[in-house]
């Protein structure tokens, strides 16, 4: 071997490991986010995730870098972006509700935390909430009667309640399980259901349109369609006087009447914690899934003012927060 031929040689093989460390300093440990709808839908659920991470030491493009795909309300778009963060090979995906049985199906190596989830082992996304199994873990909105409880609530703010509406996108599977739910829950209190199906923005309005004159309120299941859409929703509940009832506090901030559910950021929060503990290394598998302890009963008074409904002084005392 040429004496030029072997100190390029040793100099490279001396330098390797030199340009190894440099790249194992650089690369940050990723975490992939797949939001279900907009940045602007879920903005205070991606605040509370990246601030409990800050204060958990893991600070964006210092110590942890975040990759965020926007499925926009189009639950078809959640597989392509799951495949896209595998490809990407990002240490762990954060996500919610339908979406992270796309997650699971795309990668079993990958972890996989979900903020929220209706029915994480009736979905078959865990083995059990206590030894979940597998690369995935989280917290569930699971309740028992939580459908049957909204219901008590609207009807203390209107009690002539007679005929409810329940307007969901039925292409997404925790939806029409609510539905389902809910359907179950008003038939109990003998009350009329009227479904309103619905799988895409332009369905909305005709579905709505339908109601005049047949509906005293309604429920809105709060998928991602209904969601990027809960203006134009809660405009016309409005101009129809019909009191709307919701899981998510999203659909009161934007004008509905009332909401009663955990409080999604929050969750969103505890799920830094998760992140945080896959990221020192411990596994999915051995992290229980939370229930929530908590619900929060939201009401906004200028609608229920504009609506001719007066809310009992005994609801407000029980109110979490009330929009003035």
């Amino acid at each position: 071997m040429k004496r030029r031929e072997f100190i390029s040689l040793v100099g490279g093989a001396a330098a390797w490991p030199l340009a190894a460390r440099a790249q194992q300093v650089t690369k940050l440990p990723t975490i992939g986010y797949l939001g279900l709808g907009t940045l602007a839908t879920e903005s205070q659920s991606v605040a509370s995730l990246v601030q409990r991470l800050r204060e958990l030491g893991w600070i964006e493009g210092r110590t942890v870098a975040i990759e965020y795909r926007w499925a926009e309300g189009h639950p078809e778009r959640f597989a392509e972006i799951a495949t896209e963060f595998v490809g990407l090979k990002v240490d762990v995906i954060v996500t919610r509700g339908g979406a992270v049985l796309a997650a699971k199906q795309a990668t079993s190596v990958i972890p996989i935390v979900f903020a929220a989830a209706g029915d994480p082992v009736g979905g078959g996304l865990v083995a059990s909430l206590a030894r979940p199994g597998g690369n995935i873990t989280g917290l569930s909105v699971q309740a028992p009667d939580l459908a049957g409880k909204r219901l008590e609530l609207l009807r203390e703010v209107f009690p002539d309640l007679r005929r409810l509406a329940i307007m969901g996108n039925v292409d997404y599977a925790a939806t029409v399980l609510e539905m389902h739910e809910f359907q179950e829950a008003a038939r109990t209190l003998r009350l009329e259901v009227i479904p309103l199906e619905i799988r895409r923005t332009e369905d909305i309005a005709p579905a709505l349109e339908s109601l005049k004159g047949r509906a005293h309120a309604l429920y809105v299941v709060g998928d991602p369609l209904a969601n990027l859409n809960r203006v134009r929703v809660n405009t016309f509940a409005l101009v129809a006087r019909l009191p709307t009832m919701s899981a998510l506090r999203e659909y009161v901030e934007a004008g509905g009447l009332m909401s009663y559910g955990p409080n999604v950021p929050n969750m969103f929060r505890r799920a830094a914690d998760y992140v945080d503990k896959i990221l020192h290394g411990a596994k999915p598998a051995d992290l229980p899934v939370e229930q929530p302890t908590k619900f929060e009963l939201v009401i906004n008074l200028p609608t229920a003012r504009a609506l001719g409904l007066e809310v009992p002084p005994t609801l407000l005392a029980r109110t979490d927060e009330v929009i003035e």
